[in-house]
C-alpha cells in the first residue's frame, strides 16, 4: 500500500550560502496493508522529514513514494489534495483548523468532503468526540480555544473520522492519560483491522511494541549510513 523505493532527499540552506544538506539517500521502506510500521531513531535522523515526504509536503529530489496507486514523487498538486481527501490520513502533532468553526464540524470534515451527508457525517464525530472523552458543551465551540490535550484528541477525531487505507501517525499518544492513550490504540488497532496501512512515530514504548509489526531506524537512509555499508 505504501512504497518507498530508491528515495533520496537533500535540503539547500539558502541563507548560509545556498550550503547542501543530504539527509536521505537511496531509501527503502514498503508497509502493507493491515500493518503498522514504526520510523526509529535519534532526534534529527529524518522521521519526520520522510513522513513529511509520503504526505508530499516535500519534493523528493530522486525515487519514488508510491501510496496506492499514487507517485507522490511525480503527482501534481490536484492528485496530491485528492489523495489526502481520500486515501491518505495524517494525525499530526499540532491542530491545523480554520478559527471559529465549531469542533464538531472540524472533525465530519473529511466525511463531508467526499459527499457524505450532514447526519451521517456528524453522528460519527459525535461517536469518536464522546470516545475521546471531549464534553459535549465543547463541541459547539472551536478547537483553537481548547488546551493542548483537548486539540491532540480533537485531532485524532478527525484523523479517524474516515476509514483511510492508509495512515500517517506523529506521536498519537503524546501527553495522553491512560483512558485516553487506551481510546487511541484500540482504534489504531481497529484501523489496521480492516486493512490500513500505517507509518507512525511512537516515543511511547509500550504503544509502540502494542500496535506495530515492525520498527525501521531511518537512521540507515542517511547517505552517511549509506557509504558505511559499501
Amino acid at each position: 500500500m505504501i512504497e518507498i523505493e530508491n528515495l533520496s532527499k537533500s535540503f539547500t540552506l539558502h541563507n548560509q550560502g545556498g550550503a547542501v544538506i543530504p539527509v536521505m539517500a537511496g531509501a527503502h521502506l514498503r508497509v502493507a496493508r493491515g500493518e503498522c510500521v514504526a520510523l526509529t531513531g535519534a532526534s534529527g535522523a529524518g522521521k519526520s522529514t520522510l513522513m513529511r515526504m509520503i504526505w508530499g509536503n516535500y519534493l523528493a529530489d530522486a525515487g519514488a513514494i508510491r501510496v496506492g496507486d499514487l507517485d507522490l514523487a511525480q503527482a501534481s498538486p490536484r492528485e496530491i489534495i485528492a489523495l489526502r481527501r481520500e486515501v491518505l490520513g495524517y494525525v499530526s502533532q499540532f491542530l491545523r483548523v480554520v478559527p471559529r468553526v465549531p469542533t464538531l464540524r472540524v472533525v465530519a470534515e473529511p466525511l463531508l468532503s467526499l459527499g457524505a451527508g450532514e447526519a451521517e457525517a456528524e453522528a460519527r464525530a459525535r461517536d469518536l468526540l464522546a470516545m475521546l472523552n471531549i464534553p459535549e458543551r465543547l463541541w459547539a465551540l472551536s478547537p483553537t480555544t481548547f488546551s493542548g490535550g483537548e486539540q491532540q484528541r480533537v485531532n485524532i477525531a478527525r484523523g479517524f473520522a474516515h476509514p483511510y487505507p492508509a495512515l500517517l501517525l506523529d506521536e498519537p499518544t503524546a501527553s495522553l492519560d491512560a483512558t485516553n492513550r487506551e481510546v487511541v490504540l484500540a482504534l489504531i488497532e481497529e484501523a489496521k483491522t480492516r486493512g490500513a496501512a500505517i507509518v507512525g512515530i511512537f516515543h511511547d514504548e509500550a504503544a509502540r511494541a502494542r500496535v506495530c509489526d515492525r520498527k525501521v531506524d531511518v537512521t540507515g537512509f542517511s547517505p552517511q549510513a549509506r557509504r558505511g555499508a559499501a
